[in-house]
């Protein structure tokens, strides 16, 4: 099966084709922000050079979170949109699993803790590549009691992990690999391509429209 990836949730920009377990072209950028000024490029240069054009791709998988919002949005809007131009079938990737499965390739125990700013981390745990904890937006103490019970010690993976008491393991985003993998053994039915939002976003929709009057404060007495 020959799979496109698309990940602009976290700190890089990627886009990738694989057929099967091998890459046949990958386009990946560190970045923060600039996503959707990057993404189009990514995804036309790695179809061209992957060979056969869109037609040839069987599916296209795309990060759903939990991750930048603003991020989140430009992938999977492009794609929404390029899998309902080309009639083919779009799957949801949790970040969460493929930072996992970038670590460990579905192998032993491993912690998934994500910087969400704020004192908060986003934390699941996997075992086998199995995920044994729903995804959870905790604070970064609440994260460390969580990851310091009796199931044993933990593989931590992800920008968080230093926040309660790992190594930073360089893992800030998942591989194009590990990608690929989730995208062709994923059913796009059980996982679709909606967002992953484990808190309210940050910003805050304004109170009034622009032009509108302030309202009016009653005067006490």
């Amino acid at each position: 099966m020959r799979v496109l990836v698309i990940d602009t949730a976290l700190e890089a920009c990627t886009a990738a084709v694989f057929d099967g377990d091998t890459a046949l072209a990958v386009r990946s950028e560190v970045m923060v922000r600039g996503h959707s000024e990057r993404l189009g490029g990514f995804v036309r240069d790695v179809v061209a050079d992957a060979g056969g054009g869109f037609g040839a791709i069987d599916r296209i998988g795309v990060t759903v979170g939990p991750g930048s919002f603003t991020g989140l949005r430009v992938g999977l809007a492009f794609a929404q949109g390029l899998g309902a131009a080309l009639g083919r079938p779009v799957v949801g990737l949790s970040t969460l699993a493929a930072l996992a499965w970038s670590a460990d390739a579905g192998r032993g125990r491993t912690a998934t803790v994500i910087d969400a700013r704020r004192g908060q981390v986003y934390l699941q745990r996997f075992e086998d590549g199995r995920a044994v904890s729903p995804p959870e937006a905790l604070s970064t103490e609440d994260a460390s009691v969580a990851l310091g019970g009796t199931d044993g010690p933990w593989r931590l993976i992800g920008s968080g992990a230093p926040l309660v008491g790992g190594q930073d393991g360089g893992e800030n985003a998942p591989s194009p690999a590990a990608l690929a993998v989730l995208a062709g053994h994923l059913d796009p039915v059980a996982h679709p391509p909606y967002p992953l939002y484990l808190r309210a976003p940050d910003a805050t929709p304004p109170t009034r429209l622009p032009g509108q009057a302030r309202p009016a404060v009653a005067s006490a007495g």
